[in-house]
This record gives C-alpha cells, sequence and structure tokens, in this order.
C-alpha cells in the first residue's frame, strides 16, 4: 500500500506500530478479530480481541482461545496506537475496527451491511482518512429491497408448503442469516426447525441475547413433524443425504446471489430469496461519501470495477487481495 499506518502482507492486516494484525489469515502473536465467520476468524492467533458479543461465537468454532472481549467504542492503546471498535451490522457481534495515530485515522470495515437487521447492533458511521472496504457486491447490479418485503416472500413461500404439506427449506448461513431469519419471520405460521449447526449457534448467542424458540433436528426427529414447517440448514447441506429426512421438500436460498436466477440454476434451487448481510452497491456508495474518507482501499468481491468507479468520480481508491470471500457452498466450521 501507499501509505503506511496498516498493511497488507502474507499474514493477514497489519499495523506494524502496534505490532498487531487485523483478521489475520494466518498465525499471528496478536489479532483483533471482526466477526465469527470462518473467512475472518482463523484458528492458530496467540492473543485475540474482538467485541464481547462475539467472544462465545470465536470459542465455539475455534475452540480454547486466548481471547478478550471489549465493548462498543471502548479505546485500548498498543504501543500509543489507540484502537476501538464499531458496530459493522454485519452480523451479531461484527465490528468496525477504528485506528487512530498521531491524527491519522483508519477504519477498517470488515463485512457491512446498512440496513438494521433487528438482531445484530446496528451500523455506526465512523468518520476517518483511510478507509479500507469490502466489495462483495460492488457491481450496481445489486440493490436490496427492505427487509420487512423479502420476510414476507419467505412467509409466503412457507405458507403456500404448508398448504401442501411439504417441508420448508431455506439454506442460509449458521452464524448471520440464520439468526436474522429466525428474529423476523412469522412463527405463527409453524415451527422452525433447524440444522445442528444452526442451533449450536443459537443456543451460544442465547446465552446474551433473546432469539425465538427453535428445534433442533436429531435422528429422532421424524418426517411428520417437519412438514408444513420451516427448516433452516446450511448452504452445505444442499445435495446431501440428511435432507432425505424432509421428502417432501421445496428448497430456497436467502442470499445477495439470489439476485441473479443462474445463480439459483446452477444450485438446483427451487427458490430464491435477495438477502444479503453485506451492503449492496448504493450503500456501498453511501457510506464511502458519508466516512468522508480520502484514501478508500478496496478488498474482496468487485474490487476492481469497485475501485475504478470511485478514482473516476475524485477518490484515492486502491485494491488489496485478501482471501475473504462470500461463498454459498462455504462448509461452515460447526
Amino acid at each position: 500500500m501507499r501509505v503506511s499506518l496498516l498493511e497488507f502482507n502474507i499474514n493477514g492486516i497489519y499495523c506494524p506500530q502496534a505490532d498487531t494484525y487485523i483478521d489475520a489469515w494466518r498465525p499471528v502473536d496478536r489479532v483483533i478479530i471482526s466477526h465469527g465467520h470462518a473467512d475472518h476468524s482463523k484458528y492458530g492467533h496467540k492473543k485475540y480481541l474482538t467485541h464481547h458479543f462475539n467472544v462465545p461465537i470465536v470459542k465455539h468454532r475455534l475452540g480454547k482461545v486466548n481471547i478478550e472481549g471489549k465493548s462498543w467504542g471502548e479505546r485500548f492503546t498498543i504501543n500509543g496506537v489507540h484502537f476501538s471498535l464499531h458496530p459493522a451490522g454485519h452480523v451479531i457481534g461484527s465490528s468496525q475496527v477504528k485506528i487512530e495515530y498521531k491524527g491519522e485515522v483508519w477504519v477498517y470495515s470488515g463485512d457491512y451491511k446498512r440496513e438494521n437487521d433487528g438482531i445484530s447492533t446496528p451500523f455506526e458511521l465512523v468518520k476517518c482518512h483511510t478507509f479500507i472496504t469490502e466489495c462483495t457486491f460492488g457491481i450496481p447490479a445489486f440493490s436490496w429491497k427492505n427487509q420487512n418485503e423479502v420476510m414476507e416472500e419467505i412467509n409466503q413461500f412457507w405458507n403456500e408448503c404448508k398448504l401442501l404439506n411439504q417441508t420448508a427449506i431455506v439454506f442460509a448461513y449458521s452464524l448471520g442469516k440464520a439468526q436474522r431469519l429466525i428474529a423476523n419471520l412469522n412463527l405463527d405460521i409453524g415451527k422452525i426447525y433447524t440444522h445442528a449447526a444452526v442451533e449450536n449457534l443459537n443456543e451460544v448467542i442465547r446465552t446474551y441475547k433473546n432469539l425465538p424458540e427453535t428445534y433442533k433436528i436429531t435422528r429422532e426427529t421424524k418426517k411428520e413433524e417437519l412438514l408444513g414447517n420451516l427448516v433452516i440448514a446450511p448452504p452445505s447441506t444442499h445435495g446431501s443425504s440428511w435432507l432425505k429426512k424432509m421428502v417432501p421438500y421445496v428448497t430456497s436460498s436467502a442470499s445477495g446471489w439470489m439476485t441473479f436466477r443462474g445463480a439459483r440454476r446452477r444450485r438446483a434451487i427451487d427458490r430464491g430469496f435477495v438477502l444479503s448481510d453485506h451492503v449492496d452497491w448504493k450503500d456501498l456508495v453511501k457510506t464511502i461519501r458519508e466516512t468522508e474518507a480520502e484514501n478508500i482501499v478496496c478488498t474482496h468481491g468487485y474490487k476492481e470495477i469497485f475501485s475504478k468507479y470511485l478514482n473516476e468520480i475524485g477518490y484515492n481508491a486502491f485494491i488489496e487481495n485478501t482471501p475473504f470471500e462470500e461463498n454459498e457452498l462455504l462448509v461452515e466450521n460447526d
């Protein structure tokens, strides 16, 4: 990078002055973790720092690790560099990381969304000189509907399945999307059943957040119990033998990638609902503008297209490569 408070190296995003990494992808001595998804929260670091909502999630996924929780806006200093965590709105416990040193302010966004989903702490805008942004959905084709509209579409899908005595299946990430659905769908329609990967995280989150009741699918669960009800399962279960118990069922996916009809076709999914835990194009542009940052570092997703656009409208935009990704077939570590 052309500026030096943070740099990208083979291990991750590094602050040399503090000898501290952010979302490191290789084992390091000290790392600040933005959130609990497997591509940002890796095993093997000596010391972890994260928001206290994320601490039990990281422990659940990684096991016994040396981890310290921080509150929103709590300032902590490492070798003269001031850090603080601010809500990213992506999933429960997801943070942006603010870095301040000698009057220079950087913000690493992690993954983020601007719409309040009713369960994650809502996104907080933090002004800065340099903003590191994801670009997962960084082209104009991605434009999200209001959450309430999408939830109503899923409710209607569920109702249709119930009338036909079918099991309604929604593929969604175990952390974040699953809890968002559980918190916002209409439970008057029926019960929500969950894959063990989802329910295990629900149990962790329920220790500090209210979440409606759900029912874990076990070997003892009978097919008749599932008919007319809704099942939430990780994308990795699609096409697996685990689904045999659900017959007759109708599959669906809740993802920003469902914007493209071809994505649903390629995955052999019956229904697609456009619901993302990332910002769309308009909210990306809005966020860049509102941070008042002069320098924009674009990472994962449509980073080339988005950085080119930013340079055309007067920003100093760069591209940096990371292993972070939004992959609908991600096998989650639960």
